[in-house]
């Protein structure tokens, strides 16, 4: 055979099945597009200078890259269930599988080039743009030059002429293996009615329902890190579950309600949907975990980001501090001089400063009172306690408290203390009373972890470190002093070095280390994690979607040549057109609205679970998260409904001809 017509068969071919190819070869553009430009931010000389914004557009070059390779893969198997019987008529109209071969081969090679040429083509150009919205989302001016990433360009080739060889010669694969017969038919499989898989739906309700418990009851934000990737798992094997099996079983049980089944709308809804939950419902599946993941990334993301400025006071309550560690009391009040009489000097009047010396210890929460934990961490049962002389409380609140030896005062912002409860287990000390207001910070870790901050007698404090601190041994107190400063960023950062070099050069200070810092220094660093973390969102947001698009069509077209047959037979036994035209428009609405429905559903019940994920990121602003997941929640259903009344004309066409 004429090595030319290999390649003039494989074009033809391509032109003639274009309303299947051409979605798919703008995904491959997509992806491709997607995959350099990713490598791109990822290589760039700026992004490797701030190393938190390297670490997050890291993962996100793993992550699109494996999306891209299972993502290619699974719309490859929609081109051969729609080729199947294309394919099998060449066979039996005498070509051999070998011709089929080469013909898909050129095939392959075309749509590669296409696909990865353009992709490529089109990534470069949107390079620049990109890395400049990147800079102008984190508030860095960056002046850019126009380049092409070379070696994102030879990654991007390798990697899609990868997964294109692989797709042939599984498609080849599943041709030699094929009969004639079988590729004549091969998208007529399916037609039998799907058996009921009880032991698959159970499965599935179970595991959907263990995972929505575990995202309901989940207590503190450590535990929720520690069960999230479990909790989705189950999740997503019920959501499978129940679409493959479990819709099946339902719809099957309204079939034997015979008062319900038996009515002209319910007898041809609930028939027809049995056929495409069996043939659609991986499909289906799949579109409800493209948009949960849509749903979840973009309003946690777009939470982080917005309410970044939040969550950076979180971290650093004040604009400029100083931690000191092993610091005698009586050099805590020189420190506290220096830094007062450097604020003075430089003509800075800060506000709401604070000052305080402490022990800090952990210990064990148990109905008897707090105990040892004998170095042993656990987010669930460790409390993190800070110990304040209660000559140190009446100084900073300017007070003159008095306790006796078995009395304590406690603060807390997130335990609940009853008057006379016993504190330790091992020590005779109770509450006295749980007071509202100390003048130190709500602490970025005390929104994971139970924080109490106990006022004692210095004796008390002492004996408690050497009942329960032995490990540690620590000798002396730790002390914080911060203060908010209204600068510019520089005059910040230069006033922070300059209140430490003071007190780092002053005579006869001992202290066991010191560490400052400021707003200012953290900020750059702080919002290139949550400013990197919403470009990923979107980043991925936007080619889940892309995915979810192309799904959608191809399901489309998939029913369509399937009802085009069914409701041929449904009006030759006397249904009218309207009432057949009715019967599809209820099951195409109800088929394609059922993962968007299940999706918010899992959203809504992950909610609890991921606003105390937010919380260790050092976002506790509830009220800004519910108005993200609202906003986008509503965006996310118009684009549905968008793409449902695009494809949906499609669909229709195919049906109707």
């Amino acid at each position: 055979m004429n090595k030319g017509l290999y390649g003039r068969l494989a074009l033809s071919n391509l032109k003639k099945n274009g309303k299947i190819y051409l979605p798919y070869l703008l995904t491959c553009i997509g992806t491709v597009m997607m995959f350099y430009l990713m490598q791109f931010l990822y290589t760039n000389p700026w992004v490797k200078t701030h190393a938190s914004l390297m670490m997050v557009l890291g993962m996100g070059c793993v992550v699109v890259g494996l999306f891209a390779f299972i993502f290619l893969f699974y719309t490859n198997s929609f081109l051969m269930k729609q080729r199947k019987k294309e394919i099998g008529l060449y066979n039996i109209l005498g070509m051999e599988k070998r011709h089929i071969g080469k013909i898909m081969a050129y095939e392959s090679i075309y749509i590669g080039i296409f696909g990865i040429g353009i992709g490529l083509l089109c990534g470069v150009l949107f390079s620049k743009l990109m890395l400049l919205l990147l800079a102008r989302l984190l508030g860095f001016q960056l002046g850019v030059s126009f380049y092409v990433a070379t070696g994102a360009v030879i990654t991007s080739v390798i990697f899609f002429g990868i997964i294109f060889i692989l797709t042939l010669l599984y498609n080849l694969h599943q041709i030699r293996l094929a009969k004639p017969v079988e590729l004549l038919q091969g998208d007529n499989i399916g037609e039998k009615e799907p058996k009921t898989k009880w032991v698959l739906a159970i499965l599935g309700i179970v595991t959907l329902g263990v995972g929505y418990y575990m995202a309901l009851t989940t207590k503190s934000p450590m535990e929720a890190l520690a069960l999230f990737f479990i909790a989705v798992i189950l999740v997503i094997i019920g959501t499978y579950s129940i679409f493959t099996a479990g819709s099946i079983a339902g719809l099957k049980f309204l079939r034997n309600r015979k008062k319900y089944f038996y009515k002209l709308n319910h007898f041809t809804s609930v028939s027809g949907m049995i056929y495409r939950m069996k043939q659609n419902a991986v499909g289906l599946a799949n579109i409800c975990i493209l948009s949960t993941m849509v749903l979840v990334m973009i309003s946690t993301t777009s939470s982080l980001f917005i309410g970044s400025e939040d969550a950076l006071r979180n971290q650093n309550p004040r604009d400029i501090f100083v931690n000191g560690h092993e610091v005698p009391l009586e050099t805590e009040e020189s420190i506290i001089h220096i830094f007062k009489s450097t604020l003075k000097s430089e003509g800075v009047k800060g506000e709401e400063l604070v000052a305080y010396s402490y022990r800090e210890i952990y210990l064990d929460k148990t109905p008897e009172g707090l105990v040892n934990n004998n170095g042993k961490m656990n987010m669930e049962s460790t409390a993190y306690v800070r110990l304040i002389p209660v000559e140190e409380y009446n100084r900073m609140e300017n007070k003159n408290v008095k306790l006796n030896d078995n009395e304590a005062l406690v603060y807390s912002t997130n335990v609940e203390y009853e008057k006379n409860q016993k504190l330790f287990k091992d020590k005779d000390i109770k509450v006295t009373k749980q007071v509202k207001h100390l003048s130190v910070e709500n602490l970025f870790y005390s929104s994971y972890m139970d924080v109490s901050f106990i006022i004692l007698n210095k004796q008390q404090i002492t004996d408690l470190v050497k009942l329960y601190d032995k490990d540690h041994n620590q000798k002396e107190y730790a002390m914080y002093i911060g203060v908010n400063a209204d600068l510019e960023s520089e005059k910040q950062i230069k006033l922070s070095d300059q209140i430490y070099k003071n007190i780092e050069k002053a005579e006869g200070m001992h202290y066991g280390a010191l560490s400052y810092g400021c707003i200012a220094s953290d900020k750059d660093e702080f919002l290139s994690v949550y400013g990197g973390l919403f470009f990923l969102g979107i980043f991925l947001g936007t080619l889940f979607t892309m995915a979810m698009i192309l799904i959608i069509y191809y399901k489309q077209i998939s029913e369509g040549y399937d009802d085009k047959r069914r409701f041929e037979i449904m009006q030759k036994v006397g249904m009218s057109k309207k009432e057949v035209k009715k019967s599809i428009q209820s099951q195409v609405k109800t088929v394609f609205f059922i993962p968007l429905v299940t999706a918010v559903i899992h959203l809504a019940f992950a909610f609890s679970m991921i606003r105390k994920l937010l919380s260790v990121l050092n976002l506790t602003n509830v009220t800004l998260f519910i108005i993200c997941t609202l906003v986008t929640v509503l965006v996310f259903t118009i684009l549905y409904a968008v793409v449902y009344a695009l494809t949906a004309k499609t669909y229709y066409k195919i049906v109707e001809a």
